[in-house]
């Protein structure tokens, strides 16, 4: 394969100055540029499928100068990576097929890590296990945070905003991210923030430096290549304790939500946390089946009806506490005073730890991520289902909601009616809170390696966004093929937001070198011409 709109020689060119710069065995061609794709596409085995000419890898800073600046030579179309791990979202495959795979695994430097000020300065190809066994083995009291599965890149998720489990602002990697080195198209390096200071000393400890704040222009986008990142921790807390709330009745979820939203908003919760439905996301079930089924839906009565018959409480949430040990058991004293307001709530004492824990200590350890541990323990949750064909993978649809009950009610109705109209079944459908003030629900679309099932289950993908933004709910996050019309759904003006996306494209990538496509911008050679 080569890129479209490059000659052959010109390709084969720009490969021999790509191998004179960071060494013959890191430039990947053939079969070799075939461990690029995505394991989770949605167009497996089809020509539109999304691949790979080549990949290049650098093992330091100005190995990615030198690609850059070979790519405007050739106008070769690059895709950046971390670790290309990101499943569900598009894998190490580019969005603009043929562009060659720029992939940062190799710069895996951690610069600095320090237990005083709580901070670290990584590089893209550090992966959370990677830091995590770095703080672990030097015993320095701090904690990461990491997502589900733990083996991408904290630079990566936290540009593609992606976030974790412990207390904000650590679980929202991009919030919690403190000054970037970046590479431009022309191949020049920023440094945001205080870095932008020769002799800055708070680099990663004061974000704005002065003048317009410009992080936010790298995250879930293709104006620059980011090669060196900064990330607040979390000091290890003195202990930690779970409990549970229960409540009994389908619309129980409205004061059940409105309770939490105050208690997080004044920060005596403060952790991710869903809301699941024993009722909604249990076991199949033919009464649960029937009552979706009834045209104008299911009374809540109704609902409560089912849930009694069956010895159900109809919903719960896991709230974490992390702090002095004093301090925590007030505070789910006073969690359970408030919720106790809900006749019927229910409260259950969950795991409890204090820190440091041992290694044997965490061998029995569950859920390790509230802990800031990372593992790969979701994949036991996320394996292939059977059926005709079996999925082979998932993609994550996440709408963002309001943090009301009304908004998780409205949602549920609206969702699980459009799925049984496609004869669709997500994997799941879960609503939990990463960031402040909002609702995430995710969907988990199963993709196989069938043609005509990954058709019909991309044109459901692509209903779904469309009839989430009807009611006002966009998504903040999706899979590479969906990114071009997630960001139309987002239309104010005429489109005003991507028009700028573009201005922006065109003034500091004027060649479109750098991740064509990703998250609808393409620069300006190529619009109308998408692939």
């Amino acid at each position: 394969m080569i890129p479209p709109g490059v000659s052959a020689s010109d390709f084969s060119q720009a490969l021999k100055r790509f191998r004179e710069a960071v060494g013959d065995e890191w430039v990947f061609e053939g079969e070799d540029a075939d461990l690029y794709r995505d394991a989770y596409t949605p167009l497996w085995g089809e020509p539109e499928e999304k691949r790979a000419s080549a990949a290049v890898a650098p093992d330091r800073v100005e190995q990615v100068q030198q690609i850059v600046r070979i790519a405007n030579a050739y106008r070769i179309p690059l895709y950046t990576i971390s670790t290309g791990r990101n499943l569900a979202y598009g894998g190490s495959a580019p969005v603009y097929s043929g562009s060659v795979v720029l992939d940062l695994k190799r710069m895996d430097r951690i610069i600095e890590v320090s237990e005083r000020n709580a901070y670290a300065l990584v590089e893209p190809g550090v992966s959370y296990f990677d830091l995590y066994r770095y703080i672990r083995d030097r015993k320095l009291k701090v904690w990461i945070d990491c997502p589900d599965p733990g083996w991408g890149s904290p630079v990566g998720n936290a540009l593609d905003h992606g976030a974790g489990f412990t207390p904000l602002p650590f679980r929202d990697h991009f919030d919690a991210h403190c000054g970037m080195e970046v590479v431009l198209a022309n191949g020049e390096i920023v440094r945001t923030g205080m870095g932008a200071l020769p002799a800055a000393r708070t680099w990663q400890q004061f974000k704005y430096g002065i003048g317009p704040y410009v992080d936010g222009l790298f995250s879930q986008s293709n104006l620059g290549i980011v090669t060196k990142m900064g990330f607040w921790l979390y000091p290890q807390p003195e202990a930690f304790r779970a409990g549970t709330v229960t409540v009994p009745r389908h619309d129980d979820i409205v004061p059940l939500v409105d309770i939490l939203a105050s208690l997080m908003y004044a920060g005596i919760v403060n952790c991710q946390l869903g809301i699941a439905s024993p009722v909604f996301n249990g076991p199949p079930s033919a009464a649960v089946d029937a009552l979706l089924s009834k045209p104008a839906g299911a009374t809540a009565a109704e609902w409560d009806r089912y849930a009694q018959s069956k010895g159900l409480r109809f919903w719960q949430t896991e709230l974490h506490f992390y702090g002095p040990e004093r301090l925590i058991d007030a505070q789910w004293s006073y969690v359970k005073e408030r919720f106790a307001a809900i006749a019927g709530a229910e409260f259950q004492d969950g795991a409890s730890y204090r820190f440091p824990l041992t290694d044997e200590q965490i061998s029995r350890v569950g859920d390790r991520a509230p802990l800031g541990i990372p593992s790969l323990g979701i994949f036991a949750g996320l394996l292939p289902e059977s059926g005709e064909p079996p999925s082979t993978g998932h993609m994550d649809f996440s709408p963002v909601l309001p943090m009301t009950g009304e908004a998780v009610l409205e949602a549920h109705k609206v969702f699980t009616r459009a799925f049984r109209e496609q004869a669709i079944q997500p994997n799941y459908g879960i609503v939990q809170s990463f960031h402040w003030r909002s609702f995430i629900l995710f969907y988990g679309f199963p993709v196989t390696h069938d043609i005509e099932t990954n058709k019909k289950i991309r044109a459901t993908y692509g209903r779904m966004i469309r009839l989430a933004a009807d009611h006002g709910w966009g998504v903040y996050r999706t899979h590479a093929v969906f990114m071009d019309a997630a960001l139309d759904t987002y239309s104010y003006n005429d489109h005003a937001l991507h028009r700028l996306h573009e201005t922006l494209k065109d003034a500091m990538d004027p060649h479109g070198i750098l991740s064509a496509g990703r998250y609808g911008i393409w620069p300006k050679h190529l619009r109308g011409a998408k692939s």
